[in-house]
């Protein structure tokens, strides 16, 4: 458990700090919108950059990979089935099926895959799914949703994955993977360098906008955040697990890694991207936070069961 205790102990000191920062005001009204800005449009591209043009392609095609997809798309179309029956809207359906689907596979997954599962890599193929895939398709979605999409020529609205920053990141990485090309060291360090400001810059972001918030679950976003928590905490590591075991007939320890994977909390990126559209802002924000301390006691569960 000592690799579950570190991630969290390590997010929760980051999200402090951006919660100091916001009580005492040091980056000024504008300090929470800034740092979300700058993750989106940099950082986090530069991030998804340089992690996909050094990682082994050949990752996608395992079988620890269809499971997660797998129990990621079922858990995304649970909580989009009931925005559509309860016409949430798209933008705030959408980024409720990303809270209870998308795992928080990089900061906390990444510590938790060393100190639980013994491999960093396990988690190589989530991120590269979510990186590759669903951000690209959430965003698309997104971004074509936009009030003012409608008024934009076809050509830009068809075009919209390829210019989202996002996305040309990620797909930048996968074709430098591709084609084995080595990026020269001189190249490489300064968006390493940028691309270290991502998960800071995220979570301080959350961090200052957890003050002066109501308390979770109270308000009117509460239906939703209880479902994408529930999904997100029990639902998706249940189908993670039913679907390695009786269907694709994982070994006990491809099992555990991946129901161990998909009970990891919601990603706080997704607050980042419910900023920059200004759609389920509320929800980001609580579905992170409590999917966050509910994940704790759900992955010693699983842990002590599977483990």
């Amino acid at each position: 458990m000592e690799g579950v205790l570190t991630g969290f102990a390590a997010i929760g000191a980051v999200i402090a700090v951006g919660y100091a920062l916001g009580h005492r005001g040091h980056l000024g009204r504008t300090g929470r919108d800034v740092l979300s800005k700058l993750a989106f449009h940099v950082a986090t591209p530069a991030l998804m950059f340089t992690t996909l043009a050094r990682a082994d392609l050949s990752v996608i095609l395992s079988q620890r990979l269809l499971v997660s997809a797998l129990a990621t798309a079922a858990t995304a179309a649970l909580f989009a089935a009931a925005g559509v029956l309860r016409r949430w809207g798209t933008g705030r359906t959408t980024i409720g099926a990303l809270c209870a689907s998308y795992v928080n596979a990089g900061n906390l997954g990444i510590p938790i895959a060393v100190y639980v599962l013994g491999d960093a890599a396990l988690v190589a193929p989530v991120l590269l799914l979510q990186q590759m895939v669903i951000t690209p398709a959430a965003l698309t979605v997104l971004d074509l949703t936009r009030p003012d999409s409608r008024k934009e020529p076809l050509w830009r609205r068809l075009t919209t994955p390829l210019r989202n920053p996002m996305a040309v990141g990620s797909l930048s990485g996968v074709a430098v993977a591709a084609a084995g090309w080595t990026i020269p060291g001189p190249a490489l360090a300064p968006l390493t360098l940028i691309g270290n400001m991502s998960v800071p810059a995220v979570l301080m972001a959350f961090g200052i906008s957890l003050h002066g918030s109501a308390m979770p679950v109270r308000g009117p976003e509460r239906g939703p955040v209880l479902l994408s928590v529930a999904l997100k905490c029990v639902a998706q590591p249940v189908i993670a697990w039913a679907l390695g075991t009786w269907v694709c007939g994982l070994g006990h320890a491809a099992v555990l890694d991946v129901t161990v994977i998909s009970a990891l909390p919601a990603a706080q990126n997704l607050f980042t991207y419910a900023t920059r559209y200004e759609v389920g802002e509320e929800l980001a924000r609580e579905s992170i936070l409590v999917s966050t301390l509910a994940s704790v006691p759900a992955l010693v569960v699983v842990a002590a069961l599977l483990g």
